[in-house]
C-alpha cells in the first residue's frame, strides 16, 4: 500500500470489455496523482457506464463474487481447459492459464505469418509479436467462444498444422 497501486479493469468479470471501465487501488497520494492526471484527459465515462459498475461492484457480498461472476469464470475455466488439451493434441506446446480466458502457444516461427496462415483457414489469432519482442514465436488464442465453435476451430487448425 505504501508505494503500489493497481488498477483493475470490468471487462472480463463483468462481461464490460467495450466500456473501457475500471479503477485503481493503493497509495493515496499516487491515486490522487492519478486523479489529478485522468481529470485533464478526459471529462470520464457516461453515467450509465458508471452505474453499471457501480451496481457490479455492490454485487460482492461478505467479499465473494456475485454467482452470475462464478458461473462466468466456470465456463470461461472450462474452455480455456478444453482448447489447451486441443491446441497440445494439434501438437503445439501451450498450457492452460489461471486466470484468463486467453491462451498462449508457442507456434514455432514467425508469429505474423503463422496468423496470416490460420486467418486464411478461418481461424483468428493474435500474433505474439504485437505484443513486444518477447511475444515473438508465440500466437495467442481467445477462449471465448462456445466449446462447439472453439473444436470447429481446432479441426481448421489441425489441417494447417499437419
Amino acid at each position: 500500500m505504501e508505494v503500489a497501486v493497481e488498477l483493475h479493469s470490468f471487462s472480463k468479470t463483468f462481461g464490460m470489455a467495450g466500456d473501457r471501465i475500471g479503477f485503481a487501488v493503493g497509495n493515496r497520494k499516487l491515486i490522487e496523482g492519478i486523479v489529478k492526471v485522468k481529470s485533464q484527459i478526459d471529462s470520464g465515462l457516461p453515467r450509465y457506464i458508471q452505474y453499471a459498475a457501480i451496481h457490479a461492484l455492490e454485487s460482492y457480498k461478505n467479499g465473494q463474487p456475485p454467482e452470475e461472476v462464478k458461473r462466468n469464470v466456470a465456463v470461461y475455466r472450462d474452455r480455456v481447459k478444453f482448447l489447451a488439451k486441443k491446441l497440445k493434441d494439434i501438437g503445439l506446446e501451450c498450457e492452460a492459464p489461471k486466470a484468463t480466458y486467453y491462451v498462449w502457444a508457442h507456434c514455432g516461427g514467425d508469429s505474423m505469418e503463422f496468423a496470416k496462415k490460420l486467418l486464411e483457414a478461418g481461424v483468428a489469432v493474435t500474433p505474439g509479436i504485437g505484443f513486444g519482442k518477447g511475444g515473438e514465436g508465440f500466437v495467442r488464442f481467445s477462449a471465448t467462444k462456445p466449446i462447439e465453435e472453439i473444436k470447429k476451430a481446432c479441426e481448421k487448425l489441425e489441417k494447417v498444422i499437419r
